[in-house]
């Protein structure tokens, strides 16, 4: 039996892109906030969506409110890994 396949939105892989290329921190709580580029994140729910469906985590344990480096899951990684190739035409 194959895994689930995790249909993400434009703005949530772009997100995980950003998680991956290290421009992302978040805060250590139940419901972490995401921060791009040192800028809170415009979409918040879908931040929240990402950690809990398991494909971000923070990069070490910090305090609720502190601010840590984001990173992808094996599971993050899996699913940027089986995005389609958006080329130029």
């Amino acid at each position: 039996m194959s895994e689930p396949t995790i249909a993400l939105s434009h703005r949530a892989a772009a997100l995980l892109r950003a998680v991956r290329a290290g421009r992302v921190d978040m805060t250590c709580g139940s419901e972490p906030d995401m921060f791009v580029d040192g800028l809170n994140c415009c979409d918040q729910p879908t931040a929240h969506a990402l950690f809990h469906q398991g494909l971000v985590r923070p990069a070490r344990l910090g305090s609720i409110t502190e601010h840590v480096r984001a990173e992808l899951t094996d599971a993050g990684h899996d699913v940027l890994g089986s995005e389609p190739k958006v080329t130029a035409a």
